[in-house]
């Protein structure tokens, strides 16, 4: 593992704000603040004009702009090939787009620290291969050296062993802890099981939905809110994406009140006409319930994959700013019999995490010299972390008894990392030189209902290989949960070149394009 000159962040990049942290002199995880002193950062970008852009504008200056200039929740078209967008003449992509927000919260933070080279970037632990590398090249083309990916749970529960001073301080050993991350962002759920002492982390299940989070919630009041108003004065305020941007704002600082009060009035304008909504919190914990049932119903599903049950639970964490909802700690409470943990930031825990990952990653591979030395670079060198794979690989095979493609699942989900399978195929033909393989992601049967991963081309294969030749495939997940395929021929012990052509995926010269392209914009 290589880190560049300078300071090595932790980023939480998240689907309505994003954070970034460092450890600071006394080893403790800080998250940095940004221009306008905020420990977060809107994940909300305006397409100012040619070669200019903000990062973070508040809903009042979006609503007054050209909504084709207003991008938000980008965080959920990440590894998808058919978003599109242009700007200044220029295809965007959610990688580039990512990277504008990354490049606000460096350029910030590098007011305050130094010049940052390394990042640790989290991800919910329920993204998928593409999402995970469109995530990497998003800090590449930032200018960061990612040196890691980290889930976002795992994050979470460095950050509470931190705050309890178990990271890395016990001699001896330790009775393991048993804890339940319960993290509901602005626009996903992670719900993950971790077994841990001071230094061993061990994910035991996970499970997560990357379209649940705290604007599907909003999103029920701005309906709720439109179709009020459409009752009262004939029009539909959701034809206007700038009156949207306002009442999104609105029905945003309602569900924050509605925390501590038990109604609220909600204004909406649009077409010089006006109306005031008065929203309770039971109205609005009742439109949203089934959203809160998903995942009440996953942290039990996860309970029973990692074959504990919630009386061996020692903590319930909760992580992310939508479980400020005040349904949220008391439904948890009533479904799992244990008062949530709630002494976590909401927001900045997923950050601090990732410093604190990042700081590990420096203590055990970077140079003493560069990196922080002493007594806490010999404990956090001590921590070892242990995960698993969110989704099965497998790939696609035809049923010979109804000819019909399927998904064969290599690895299940919930598998320990790294780990590897092999698969041995023969060539059909003589001197066959390439074997295609449809790599899938996911564990339904059918291949349509499972991530679309790539073609992996197994290519170089000597020449002159006789028919029925085996050729053995390597399918394996890596630490980050990132997917590696190589191949070798079984005859001759060759290895062969193998590449996942990742549909939509950004090759080494678009992401050198737009790390140029995001050099040249400038960032407020």
């Amino acid at each position: 593992m290589e880190f560049n000159p300078g300071l090595t962040v932790g980023i939480d990049l998240g689907t309505t704000f994003s954070t970034i942290a460092h450890l600071d002199e006394n080893g403790a995880p800080i998250a940095l603040l940004n221009d306008e002193g905020q420990d977060e950062t809107p994940s909300l970008i305006l397409l100012a004009e040619s070669g200019h852009v903000i990062v973070g504008p508040n809903r009042m200056r979006a609503a007054m702009e050209d909504p084709q200039n207003i991008v938000e929740r980008i965080k959920r078209h990440m590894g998808r090939a058919e978003f599109k967008r242009t700007f200044d003449g220029h295809e965007i992509t959610p990688e580039f787009l990512s990277a504008l927000i990354l490049k606000k919260l460096r350029q910030d933070a590098e007011t305050q620290v130094g010049p940052i080279g390394n990042a640790v970037i989290t991800v919910p632990y329920y993204f998928n291969d593409l999402k995970r590398k469109a995530t990497q090249d998003a800090g590449r083309i930032a200018g960061l050296n990612v040196v890691d990916i980290i889930n976002e749970p795992t994050a979470a529960t460095l950050t509470y062993a931190w705050k309890r001073g178990e990271l890395g301080a016990a001699t001896g050993q330790a009775k393991p802890r048993l804890v339940l991350i319960y993290d509901l962002g602005g626009g996903t759920f992670d719900v993950t099981v971790v077994k841990y002492t001071p230094s061993h982390f061990q994910v035991l299940a996970t499970d997560g939905d990357v379209e649940l989070g705290g604007v599907d919630f909003n999103d029920r009041l701005v309906h709720y809110l439109a179709e009020e108003f459409q009752k009262k004065h004939g029009v539909d305020v959701r034809q206007s994406p700038a009156a949207v941007q306002l009442l999104h704002f609105e029905c945003d600082q309602a569900k924050i009140a509605l925390s501590d009060k038990s109604e609220v009035i909600i204004p909406c304008r649009y077409e010089a006409k006006s109306l005031s909504v008065p929203v309770t919190r039971d109205q609005f914990e009742s439109m949203t319930a089934d959203l809160l049932q998903r995942t009440l119903d996953t942290s039990e599903l996860v309970l029973e994959q990692a074959k504990v049950s919630a009386g061996d639970l020692d903590a319930v964490v909760l992580v992310g700013g939508s479980t400020l909802m005040s349904a949220v700690p008391r439904n948890l409470e009533q479904t799992l019999k244990i008062k949530p943990f709630q002494g976590l930031s909401p927001f900045t825990s997923v950050a601090q995490g990732a410093a604190i990952h990042a700081a590990i990653l420096e203590a055990k591979y970077r140079p003493a010299d560069d990196a922080r030395t002493g007594k806490l670079r010999k404990l956090l060198s001590s921590v070892k972390q242990e995960n698993v794979n969110s989704h099965g690989l497998g790939v696609m095979v035809r049923n010979p008894k109804n000819n019909k493609q399927r998904n064969y699942v290599m690895i299940p989900r919930n598998s320990r990392l790294p780990v590897e399978v092999r698969q041995t195929f023969v060539t059909t033909h003589e001197g066959q030189q390439r074997v295609h393989v449809q790599v899938l992601q996911g564990e339904a049967p059918d291949p349509d209902a499972c991530a679309q991963i790539g073609q992996c081309k197994v290519t170089g294969l000597p020449e002159g290989l006789p028919k029925g030749s085996p050729i053995e495939v390597v399918y394996s997940f890596d630490e980050a949960g990132r997917i590696q395929v190589r191949a070798e021929d079984k005859t001759g012990g060759r290895v062969a070149t193998t590449e996942i052509e990742r549909p939509g995926g950004l090759d080494q010269a678009k992401i050198d394009l737009l790390a140029q392209l995001a050099q040249e914009y400038h960032v407020d």
